[in-house]
């Protein structure tokens, strides 16, 4: 790609230039890119007279950059740079040495980004983390798990704070605290509106742990085609990605085929045939990603320094000791339910316990987190 001047944007003039440049009306990003390509920073483009812009650009266009901003994008402006006041808030543009190296790589990187926390996280090796919003409870344990250990390597991890998946690797990340390489939330809206609004105590935990991420200019609300958007940068900004669970038709695996594209390397947790949730990593798996059963098969891949990782394996949580199963009963249960979910007469019929001591066995796992109860009733192991 082109090469860009390094240069730290700190002024009023050329931090307006900028936002203007990423707002200009007809402007598209490729040509505002290969403008900036050609003749430099912001500031310059809007100095130059029309009869030089029309070499790059159509005519009207290039006469619409010699004349004053219009009262929309001027709001927008002064809007943002009323936004910058604010401790933690920045704008990267992609001028700037702290622009994330791995986005300069891909084909279209955004002019700018708007940034919410510590811009130190965007310099850490990232690995992105994504999967089903519909996760199962194995699923979001799988995120939490894998997102914790990698981010006690030092691995800075980032998603598209979406429910489920999204959401647990994000936890997950910060569960390795201040130590930890924390994470990064790619959001599909203006940095200022969070989307889903569920979502608003982890974005503020993110915030001030982590940090915020968006292209989109302030006020932006979701819409449907800004998702694939945010998910180019999810794949982008990071050496590999690791898909937990994904449905045959998702964003997950429309992230994990740019990522390919992009040359990142793709990882994927097998699970249960009978999942449509597995599907989609089944799929990737065919067509080549990485199998990964724990996070060591992660860090074979991408050769990690450091200290060994706590083996953490998929389908549960970091390796451990399981409580409460040491007695026959439980035992039984356990071989019935195998690992796929089980429906409670299906349980009955293989342990051949009656229902009330089987409810009752059932109950004690749960309470000690072995086993969950899944939303349509059927049981499965954590």
């Amino acid at each position: 790609m082109p090469h860009y001047r390094m240069h730290l944007t700190s002024s009023t003039e050329e931090l307006s230039a900028w936002i203007r440049l990423s707002l200009e009306p007809g402007l598209g990003p490729a040509q505002a890119r290969s403008l900036l390509a050609a003749i430099g920073l912001p500031q310059d483009i809007y100095a130059l007279p029309a009869a030089a812009l029309s070499k790059y650009l159509p005519v009207e266009l290039a006469r619409q950059l010699r004349q004053a901003a219009s009262d929309h994008v001027q709001a927008a402006i002064n809007d943002t740079l009323q936004w910058l006041q604010h401790p933690g808030h920045h704008l990267i543009t992609l001028a700037d040495p702290v622009y994330p190296r791995m986005l300069l790589d891909i084909h279209d990187p955004p002019l700018l980004l708007y940034a919410n926390g510590s811009l130190a996280h965007l310099g850490k090796p990232i690995i992105s983390i994504v999967g089903a919003r519909s996760a199962s409870a194995g699923g979001t344990d799988n995120a939490r798990a894998f997102a914790r250990h990698l981010a006690e390597q030092g691995w800075c991890i980032a998603s598209g704070l979406a429910l489920g998946v999204d959401s647990a690797a994000h936890e997950g990340a910060l569960m390795a605290g201040p130590a930890g390489g924390s994470t990064i939330a790619i959001m599909a809206t203006g940095i200022d509106i969070v989307y889903p609004a569920r979502n608003r105590d982890l974005a503020h935990r993110i915030a001030q742990e982590g940090v915020l991420l968006s292209e989109f200019p302030l006020g932006t609300r979701a819409l449907p085609y800004q998702f694939p958007k945010r998910n180019r940068l999810v794949a982008g900004i990071a050496r590999g990605v690791l898909v937990v669970e994904a449905a045959k038709q998702s964003g997950s695996l429309i992230t994990a085929r740019l990522a390919s594209e992009m040359g990142r390397e793709v990882f994927a947790i097998p699970g249960s045939i009978h999942s449509p949730l597995s599907r989609g990593c089944h799929a990737l798996i065919r067509q080549g990603a990485k199998l990964v059963e724990s996070a060591e098969d992660i860090r074979e891949e991408l050769g990690i320094s450091g200290a060994p990782l706590a083996p953490v394996a998929a389908k549960g949580r970091p390796a451990r000791k399981q409580q409460g199963v040491s007695d026959s009963i439980s035992q039984l249960v356990l071989e019935a339910l195998g690992y796929d979910p089980v429906p409670l007469d299906t349980l009955q019929q293989r342990s051949q316990l009656d229902v009330p001591q089987l409810t009752a066995r059932l109950l004690e796992l749960e309470l000690q987190e072995i086993v969950v109860r899944l939303e349509d009733g059927r049981f499965q192991r954590r």
